[in-house]
């Protein structure tokens, strides 16, 4: 026994020459069911099938192969002709003018070799009326005519009108049918095998119409053939009209069927009025068929929109947030798991500022506000809660979404981001940066201000003296004779006895506002904000002594130990002047300081001699190699 997929093969390799005999047999087969030894007596021509299933395999197939099939077709007219005892000669007349008729609609209607028939599309379908239903059948019509009126005498117009409607209603409702079962091969079988009462409960409905002549009940055949349409497919409801054509048929010519009340017309306008009504269920099959493949098209594609929207959604690191906006959570991804160990079915229903940090809280309803005033929405960066308690830090990336038919806000859209890392390191990087901006504005050696640092807080207090009107002090310090300390006992010494100034300054300077800070080398400089010359005096004098109390050794000045020089200068800030005329007074009276002998305070004069304060110290004498 083959197997199936031998048989396969064996069909895809004779495929060409199968449909050839199958459009042999089937033209033939076509001729001697519906055939008449007279066409023109329109006794039993209710639909001549042959042209319009010569036309629908023509349209399926490449404008190369025509050939062929035409050859079978012609062989299949002829033969069949002969079994309805057609004589030789009306024979090849009325066969030669069906394949004029027939190419005519083909090469109309497929302009290009791959072009497959449409009929559901409107141009499509006015072109195949226009030229298989109109066209062909007028020109082999005016053909016959001119043959039958010539040869046998017969009326010209009338046999031109009964050949052109015959034929031209039988492409009609053929064709559309016959292509419909081609394209689609009656793929179907396995819902046929379990649907198979749709097509028998039609045939059954078909012969109960048509076998009774009392009530025009034809329109109870549609919902049956629309039945087998949506159950089992196009090629299967195609079928199906074509066996309502062969029963309508048989019974129409022989006066039964709800045509019979027709009694004021002729057999041939009962023909033409059953193929009017085969082609419109032909067309409404069609039409359903095209309104069933977009709603299937239109539903993969939501298939497949909704497969990615779950792909997504599922692996998203983000976790994806809907709301209405009172801020009640209706939907929650499962991207909520890895963000915040929370199941979403246990947050849909809450309040979304339930998971707030109570501090980031006023932030969150502000954003809510605003959402529901009309903003379009924004990005916030909270504190959300954890199903174990903790806190992350989220961003919330929140938008509004608006009812698709008015345009009314009606929720909101939040995606969620765990942004806990990127907010340590913009911790890290704060710190970093207050730590190096701390460096750049503070003295490496001593700790204190370094020059910028003085400079910046020197033209800050001179802006705020001009606006306020009170006094601005400043004293510049020297370390007397440094540069003999440092020789006699080294720079890491020197460095130490820098430290010590700078300590002693410190323990006087205790105002939030003053500042002590290192000038440069071995000065010091502090300013003393709404500070007069007698407070000046007394900070500068206390700075001296408590220098004078460290006792700090220093063989090269004559007291013996380290001390200090300091000119002080007062001055009220005022527009015309500038902080430079005050470091000039301050660094005036330190010169002075200097000059007078050291170790000692002086103070800036209002554009008279500095007035001098000498610092009296009593030091005991070291001997040699003792320490201190």
């Amino acid at each position: 026994m083959p197997t199936d997929a031998a048989r396969t093969r064996w069909r895809h390799t004779h495929a060409f020459t199968i449909r050839l005999v199958g459009l042999f047999v089937s033209v033939t087969l076509s001729i001697v069911c519906v055939g008449t030894s007279d066409r023109t007596a329109g006794g039993s021509n209710i639909i001549w099938l042959a042209n319009g299933l010569l036309l629908a395999f023509l349209l399926l197939a490449p404008r190369w192969r025509w050939p062929m099939y035409v050859a079978a077709a012609f062989v299949g007219m002829f033969l069949g002709s002969l079994l309805i005892v057609e004589t030789t000669t009306l024979n090849l007349v009325y066969n030669v003018l069906n394949l004029i008729e027939v190419l005519i609609g083909a090469f109309l209607l497929k302009r290009k070799s791959t072009e497959l028939p449409a009929f559901a599309d409107l141009s499509y379908l006015l072109r195949f009326l226009g030229f298989a239903c109109l066209l062909g059948p007028a020109v082999s019509g005016i053909l016959f005519g001119v043959v039958m009126s010539t040869w046998l005498h017969h009326d010209f117009l009338t046999t031109v009108i009964d050949w052109a409607t015959g034929d031209g209603l039988g492409i009609l409702v053929v064709t559309p049918t016959f292509a419909a079962i081609l394209q689609s091969r009656m793929r179907n079988t396995h819902l046929f095998q379990r649907r198979w009462i749709y097509p028998v409960l039609t045939v059954a409905v078909t012969i109960l119409v048509f076998s009774q002549d009392r009530l025009p009940i034809l329109f109870l055949v549609y919902p049956f053939l629309v039945l087998v349409l949506t159950q089992i497919d196009l090629g299967w409801a195609a079928l199906s009209t074509l066996m309502v054509a062969v029963i309508g048929g048989w019974y129409t010519v022989r006066g039964h069927g709800p045509l019979a009340l027709a009694t004021e017309v002729g057999p041939q306008w009962k023909a033409a009025i059953l193929q009017l009504y085969l082609a419109g269920a032909m067309f409404t099959l069609y039409s359903i068929s095209v309104m069933l493949g977009n709603l299937r098209k239109i539903q993969t594609e939501l298939r497949q929109i909704a497969s990615l929207h779950k792909l997504v959604v599922d692996n998203s690191r983000d976790a994806i947030v809907l709301g209405d906006l009172d801020g009640r959570q209706t939907y929650v991804s499962p991207g909520i798991r890895a963000l915040a160990g929370w199941d979403p079915q246990d947050l849909v229903g809450r309040l979304f500022r339930e998971l707030i940090h109570p501090s980031d809280l006023a932030e969150v309803e502000m954003a809510m506000r605003a959402l529901r005033a009309g903003s379009e929405g924004g990005t916030l960066e909270y504190r959300a809660r954890k199903r174990d308690g903790d806190y992350f830090w989220a961003e919330g990336s929140l938008r509004v979404y608006r009812d698709p038919a008015t345009g009314r806000p009606i929720g909101f859209l939040n995606l969620v981001r765990d942004i806990t890392e990127r907010k340590r390191s913009e911790e890290q990087l704060h710190s970093a940066y207050r730590a190096m901006e701390t460096l750049v504005v503070v003295d490496a050696l001593t700790g204190i201000a370094n020059r910028r640092r003085f400079d910046d807080a020197l033209a800050t207090e001179w802006r705020r003296g001009l606006r306020e009107g009170n006094k601005l002090s400043l004293l510049l310090i020297d370390a007397d004779h440094f540069k003999r300390y440092n020789d006699n006992y080294g720079h890491v010494r020197g460095d130490s006895c820098l430290k010590q100034i700078a300590e002693a300054a410190l323990d006087i300077v205790l105002r939030p506002g003053d500042l002590v800070a290192r000038y440069g080398g071995e000065e010091f400089a502090v300013i003393l904000p709404a500070t007069d010359e007698h407070g000046a005096r007394a900070v500068a004098e206390d700075i001296c002594q408590a220098l004078r109390n460290r006792r700090l050794p220093h063989e090269g000045n004559s007291p013996g130990i380290v001390t200090v020089s300091i000119g002080c200068a007062t001055i009220v800030p005022q527009r015309g002047k500038s902080a430079q005329d005050l470091i000039e007074a301050a660094d005036q009276a330190l010169y002075w300081a200097k000059g007078r002998g050291r170790n000692r305070v002086i103070v800036a004069g209002d554009g008279s001699r500095p007035e001098s304060t000498p610092i009296i110290l009593e030091v005991p004498r070291y001997r040699r190699g003792e320490p201190g």
